[in-house]
């Protein structure tokens, strides 16, 4: 949680505590050239702004091209479109390599582990509240703009801490803490026939594009993007070989999931393609797989382990998710936005724990006593045996052999799927540098190779039958969690103004009770009841014939505080509207949705 510091003394109390807090928040920012990751966002930074020149450039001489009628300039054109188009298709394969590195965050502890998928932020340039905040506040709100100076700085130090948060738990406090504040500022200053006269950019986090756009659910879109990629690299980067850091990464994973799904639902028609509602489906379906792969890895530790036959449908459904995401990954839409890597590695994996289900299956039947292959948490149809009418562990020669060729039945399917695991990696060069990916197929196969070559006897004249498919059945589904914005506390920055309520307004509605034809005494007697829990006011402002002005509803600036985590020191405080989006899929004031963001 970010601290919020006071000052001991008397005097500029408020502007002193802005101050401390704004530096505790640019404590939280990571300088980019420090770890492997911060390299890494780096040089996409880099990349991001060649591709916008490249790209610039590329429309200047296309409208020159149309434009002109000399031939010797058309040609002149030509060329240089040509050189202009190599460029860019070379900065977008080093883009796609860069999205498909796996090395900036392998996990922190030894061992073999099989590397995820991390998501890189979407990149920002910086932006200058100052000019519409300070016309929006002497304008409409009638004071004096230049008391805000502190205020507007404030909000401009925040926006450029979030463009490179750290890769922790104070890097998410963070974004969220802005956000926070997005919410804030959308109640307060925005109306729907007014925007706040700003032009938001951010960088597609895959291809490196830009995107404009004047409404602020874009802004507030796009941190939220941020919070769940951030969610994937912390997830990605977790020891996997102790509880707790599967732990971890399972429910880093998880909150990715929620905050893609909750992106989703809540906005439509997004200027970049990272936030169409196809690239979000597919990032929320690769989370989930992730996040059942993280469980998996969990019941392969020890004390306790287990069951063999358990971890068999366990490790079906881990390749269940993965196909299900590759499947995402194919849709017609993003076929070719999603990086190559990314869509080998989701097949490789898919693949690899098939096979690992079969060689989990047959250690049940070949290494567990009787007794545990036929009890009742491992199905015999799972491991393609017969119904037995004998007690558990009395089984007789004849049904051990039984075991041991059915054995060895699903040990050949599960070298066939880790040698075909072992393809499918070879061709992507950027997987073929991962050397956890590689150990991990390789030390599977060995496994496999060796545990058939005990089973195999000179003997063995009769062909494997063919060993059945393992169902997929898990113990622990995924949950799609939310990012749980209400555990950050943020004070509303701009709180003296007041709510925007001031001397000429008209109270039109109290607790959703239409008032306008009450009596001041009546509408003085409600208000000075309200007691703790405060009021919810709706009222509207008289603007000069031609001002276009519309005052935001106060019921939406004084409802719901704690929804926000926001502190009581103004004497007005405000809280975040529910997601609004471009073409937003709910009607203004309320949400929609099964995610919302909680605790």
């Amino acid at each position: 949680m970010i601290p919020e510091e006071r000052p001991d003394g008397p005097g500029s109390e408020e502007e002193s505590a802005r101050g401390q807090a704004a530096g505790s928040v640019r404590k939280a920012c990571d300088p980019l050239a420090q770890t492997p990751r911060g390299r890494l966002q780096s040089r996409r930074a880099q990349v991001h702004q060649q591709i916008n020149k490249e790209l610039r450039m590329r429309t200047g001489a296309e409208n020159l091209y149309r434009a002109t009628s000399n031939a010797w300039v058309r040609e002149t054109v030509a060329l240089e479109l040509s050189n202009v188009n190599s460029s860019l298709q070379l900065l977008k394969e080093e883009l796609e390599e860069l999205n498909g590195s796996a090395e900036a965050d392998q996990p922190e502890g030894e061992g073999v582990t099989v590397p995820m998928i991390p998501l890189g932020l979407k990149e920002t340039k910086e932006l200058d509240w100052s000019t519409p905040l300070r016309e929006l506040i002497s304008a409409h709100f009638g004071e004096d703009s230049a008391s805000y100076e502190a205020e507007i700085r404030e909000l401009e130090d925040l926006r450029q801490a979030i463009r490179t948060p750290s890769r922790s738990e104070a890097g998410l406090e963070l974004l969220m803490a802005y956000y926070n504040q997005l919410c804030l500022l959308d109640a307060r200053f925005v109306a729907p026939t007014r925007s706040l006269g700003l032009l938001f950019q951010w960088y597609d986090s895959l291809t490196g594009v830009p995107a404009q756009q004047r409404a602020l659910a874009f802004e507030k879109g796009s941190v939220l993007f941020n919070i769940g990629a951030l969610y994937t690299q912390i997830g990605a980067r977790q020891d996997r070989s102790c509880p707790e850091g599967t732990g971890r990464a399972t429910e880093a994973f998880q909150r990715a999931a929620g905050a893609f799904s909750l992106l989703r639902e809540n906005f439509a028609r997004a200027p970049s393609p990272d936030m169409s509602p196809a690239s979000l489906s597919m990032l929320e379906r690769l989370m989930t797989a992730q996040a059942q792969e993280c469980i998996f890895e969990g019941l392969l530790l020890p004390s306790p382990k287990a069951p063999q036959g358990s971890l068999a449908r366990e490790a079906a459904q881990v390749a269940a998710e993965y196909r299900l995401a590759h499947q995402s990954t194919a849709q017609p839409s993003i076929r070719d936005y999603v990086p190559f890597a990314w869509t080998t590695l989701v097949r490789v994996k898919a693949e690899f724990f098939r096979a690992l289900a079969h060689y989990h299956a047959a250690a049940a039947l070949c290494d567990s006593p009787p007794a545990e292959a036929d009890c009742p948490a491992t199905p015999q149809a799972v491991l393609g045996l017969p119904a037995t009418s004998g007690p558990p562990g009395a089984a007789p020669p004849q049904e051990q052999e039984r075991r041991r060729m059915l054995g060895k039945a699903h040990l050949k399917r599960a070298i066939l799927g880790q040698e075909e695991a072992l393809r499918l990696h070879a061709p992507g060069r950027a997987l073929r540098r991962v050397d956890l990916l590689q150990a991990a197929l390789a030390q599977a196969l060995r496994r496999s190779l060796a545990r058939y070559s005990e089973l195999d006897r000179e003997d063995d004249f009769l062909e494997t039958a063919e060993a059945p498919d393992i169902p997929p059945e898990t113990q622990q589904k995924p949950e799609i969690r939310a990012p749980s914005f209400s555990r950050v506390k943020v004070t509303d920055i701009f709180h003296r103004l007041a709510a925007g309520l001031r001397e000429g307004d008209y109270i039109v509605s109290l607790n959703g009770r239409p008032c306008k034809w009450w009596k001041h005494a009546e509408v003085v007697a409600q208000l000075r009841g309200a007691g703790a829990d405060g009021v919810s006011l709706q009222a509207v402002t008289l603007l000069p014939p031609g001002a276009g002005d519309h005052r935001p509803a106060l019921g939406v600036l004084l409802r719901g505080q704690k929804e926000c985590g926001q502190g009581p020191p103004a004497p007005a405080p405000a809280s975040p509207r529910p997601l609004p989006g471009w073409s937003c899929n709910t009607k203004r004031g309320k949400t929609r949705g099964r995610l919302s963001p909680h605790p």
